[in-house]
C-alpha cells in the first residue's frame, strides 16, 4: 500500500499525555493540545530542565518530569519527539514503565531502525506501537519556536506494522485529525524512501551548498549579493545538525540510493555545459520545469481543498497569556 488516507472521526480527548522530548516537534505537539483540548494534562520530559522550564512558563505542560519512565506513568498517549539513534534508550526505559492501555508513537523522519529497535528491545510494546511522523517543521528549534497551528493542514504519515492492533492506529489518527492534520498511511519502507528522496536528499544539498560557499575567500560578498533564491533553497541548512545527523546515519540506504542518482545527473549537466551543449541542456530544463509546474498544480489544488475545508476544523481555544511567541 502506497498511502491511504485515513477518514476523520469524531475525538475523545486523552486524560494524559507525555512528551519525551520538548523541542520545537514536542513543543508544538503540547501547543496544539493546549490550544485544542486534546487532552486534560501534558507531562514532559527532556534532558535540558531549561526547555522543560520553558514549557511550563509558555503554559505548554502541567509536570516537568525528572526522567521518561516518570513521564509515562499513567500516560494514555506517548510522543517520542527525541533524535531518530535516541528512540532505542527511550524504548527502554518505556518497556517497563508504561500502562498496558498507553499507545505509543513518535514523530521521527525514518521509521526502520525505531521498528528494529522495538522488535530487539521492546517487542511488548508493538501491537500499541504506531510510527508517525508529521510532514511540518520549520529551520528553528526549541521549545520556544512550539507554534499551536504547526500541524494544522499538513499530513502526518502512519506506519504500521503486521503486530499493531488497528484500533490503536485509529485512536492515533483522531488525535492527529483532531490537531487538524490530515492522516495518511503507508508502509515504514515506503515512507523511508519517499522522505529520502523529498526531505533528507534536500537538506543535503542545502548544508553542502551553503558549506561550499562559505569555505571561499569570497564568502561574505557571495551571501550579501546572494537572491531570493539562494535564500529559500538554503533556509533548511539552519535545521537541527545533531537532528539531520542521526538521520542520515539511520536511512543511509534510501539517501545513498537517491544521492547517486542526483551526482549523476549532475555529472552529466556538467559535461553539457563543458561541451556546450545547449540542446542537451534545454531537454533537461524543459523536462524538469514541466515536473515542477506538475508539481505547483499539485500544490494549488491542495490549498484549494484547504481553503474549502478549512472551516470543518476543530476550533482552537484562546491561547494563555504569556504565548504570543508560538503565533
Amino acid at each position: 500500500m502506497l498511502a491511504e488516507t485515513l477518514p476523520q472521526a469524531a475525538f475523545q480527548p486523552f486524560g494524559r499525555v507525555a512528551i519525551i522530548g520538548l523541542g520545537l516537534m514536542g513543543g508544538s505537539i503540547a501547543a496544539a493540545i493546549k490550544a485544542r483540548g486534546l487532552a486534560a494534562q501534558v507531562v514532559a520530559f527532556d534532558q535540558s530542565s531549561v526547555e522543560l522550564a520553558i514549557g511550563l512558563e509558555m503554559g505548554l505542560i502541567d509536570v516537568a518530569a525528572g526522567s521518561v519512565a516518570a513521564a509515562a506513568e499513567q500516560a494514555d498517549l506517548v510522543m517520542m519527539a527525541v533524535p531518530v539513534l535516541a528512540m532505542e534508550a527511550v524504548l527502554v526505559a518505556l518497556a517497563g514503565s508504561v500502562s498496558g492501555d498507553a499507545i505509543i508513537t513518535d514523530v521521527g523522519s525514518v521509521k526502520a531502525p525505531l521498528l528494529a529497535a522495538a522488535r530487539r528491545c521492546a517487542p511488548a510494546l508493538l501491537p500499541r506501537l504506531v510510527p508517525g511522523h508529521p510532514i511540518a517543521g520549520s529551520e528553528q528549534h526549541g521549545v520556544k519556536a512550539s507554534n499551536p497551528a504547526l500541524f494544522v493542514r499538513h499530513q502526518v504519515i502512519l506506519t504500521p506494522v503486521a503486530e499493531t492492533e488497528p484500533r490503536v492506529v485509529r485512536r492515533l489518527a483522531d488525535f492527529w485529525q483532531a490537531a487538524g492534520a490530515d492522516v495518511v498511511e503507508m508502509s515504514p519502507e515506503h515512507h523511508d524512501a519517499v522522505l529520502a528522496q523529498t526531505s533528507h536528499l534536500p537538506h543535503l544539498l542545502a548544508y553542502a551548498l551553503i558549506d561550499t560557499l562559505s569555505m571561499q575567500g569570497d564568502s561574505l560578498q557571495i551571501f550579501e549579493y546572494a537572491a531570493g533564491g539562494l535564500r529559500d533553497f538554503s533556509r533548511i541548512a539552519a535545521s537541527d545538525p545533531v537532528m539531520w545527523r542521526d538521520i542520515y546515519q539511520a536511512n543511509s540506504g534510501p539517501v545513498l540510493a537517491i544521492l547517486d542518482r542526483y551526482m549523476a545527473a549532475l555529472q552529466d549537466l556538467r559535461g553539457m555545459i563543458e561541451l556546450g551543449q545547449a540542446d542537451d541542456l534545454v531537454a533537461v530544463f524543459t523536462r524538469a520545469k514541466s515536473a515542477r509546474d506538475h508539481f505547483s498544480a499539485v500544490l494549488s489544488r491542495r490549498a484549494a481543498r484547504d481553503t474549502t475545508t478549512a472551516a470543518t476544523l476543530p476550533t482552537a481555544k484562546t491561547a494563555p497569556v504569556g504565548r504570543e511567541e508560538l503565533l
